[in-house]
């Protein structure tokens, strides 16, 4: 890929992209299952289906992994086989009671970094692995994590509202997995640390600071920021220059990545403050970097320039945006 120079040119590579590319998909997939008509405490497209329960709601959220990265990184395609999942339940405002796998390989062999990528993403993260599928006897490696959670108040991708500010916060602590756009930095990390920052979510959800959020996913951070806009039914202006970004790493691939600890949160103007320094008083990168409104066009800044990369009056992303 050559050189990117401008905010046109970055707009359609990551519209373009393999990111978003995967999200697209998920509109068909609700069609088929006949899905979009059902009554759910939290409308299909967010990180976690929501089950009301007691006084508060399960959680429940599942995870596959490309076959290549996990020919590639089997370990880590195990251990973020546990973070990602507990990474959807933090952004839903809840706390993570346990996990199931389901795994195949060729042989015990090829199966065994996976596990133990399992097993030090669930000791890491204090999450049981309570039962799941394996099998030793296929044609190649496959994996897919499943989990359970409990939230009391719920964040939600329904829930952005004009006048909010569109907040992001990342742990910058951690490098690139070679040369993959997985941003690592938890597998090195003190375990109790990691625990202690994904109950951040819990706390700005049950005191009322917040009540929209999404995790950053395979889609980015622009991805994932064009799925909260769509469900919430709104638009907003990404300000390039505020997005927290480690020193040195490339624009165009940082807003790519896939970080093992990354937030986008749509946030009441009165509660920005207290929001940016919860996560700034742990070592957590956090900034206002854009305005929510109620134009339904999302648009990257730069400067005085700006250019379009998503209208959802034209055209749905993943068709999950309510009253589509």
């Amino acid at each position: 890929m050559g050189q990117i120079q401008s905010l046109a040119e970055i707009a359609r590579h990551l519209r373009d992209g393999r990111g978003l590319a995967h999200k697209r998909d998920i509109d068909a997939v609700i069609g088929r299952l006949g899905l979009g008509d059902r009554a759910l405490a939290v409308p299909l497209g967010d990180d976690c289906a929501a089950i009301p329960d007691s006084d508060g709601y399960l959680l429940l959220a599942i995870e596959g992994f490309m076959d290549g990265f996990v020919a590639d990184d089997p370990y880590f395609a195990g251990f973020c086989g546990v973070m990602v999942n507990v990474s959807d339940i933090a952004a839903m405002g809840g706390r993570p009671i346990a996990v199931v796998d389901a795994l195949w390989s060729r042989d015990q062999a090829h199966a065994d970094p996976m596990l133990r990528g399992l097993r030090a993403g669930a000791e890491t993260f204090g999450v049981p692995i309570v039962g799941g599928h394996s099998n030793t006897r296929n044609a190649g490696e496959h994996l897919a994590v499943a989990i359970l959670g409990r939230a009391k108040t719920l964040l939600t991708s329904f829930d952005a509202r004009p006048g909010d500010s569109l907040v992001a916060a990342i742990d910058l602590r951690g490098a690139f997995r070679g040369p993959h756009p997985y941003w690592d930095a938890a597998s090195a990390a003190p375990a109790l640390r990691l625990r202690g920052d994904i109950e951040l979510l819990s706390g700005i959800a049950e005191d009322g600071l917040a009540k929209a959020a999404k995790d950053i996913s395979m889609a980015g951070l622009v991805g994932t920021a064009l799925m909260l806009f769509e469900c919430s039914r709104v638009g907003a202006s990404i300000r390039l220059d505020r997005i927290p970004r480690p020193e040195g790493i490339d624009l165009v691939r940082w807003l790519t990545a896939f970080p093992s600890f990354g937030y986008l949160l749509s946030v009441p103007p009165g509660n920005v403050e207290a929001v940016l320094e919860r996560f700034t008083q742990r070592g957590i990168a956090a900034a206002a970097i854009g305005g929510i409104d109620a134009s339904r066009v999302a648009t990257l800044a730069d400067g005085e320039d700006e250019a379009v990369i998503w209208d959802f009056a034209a055209g749905p992303l993943i068709g999950c945006g309510q009253g589509e």
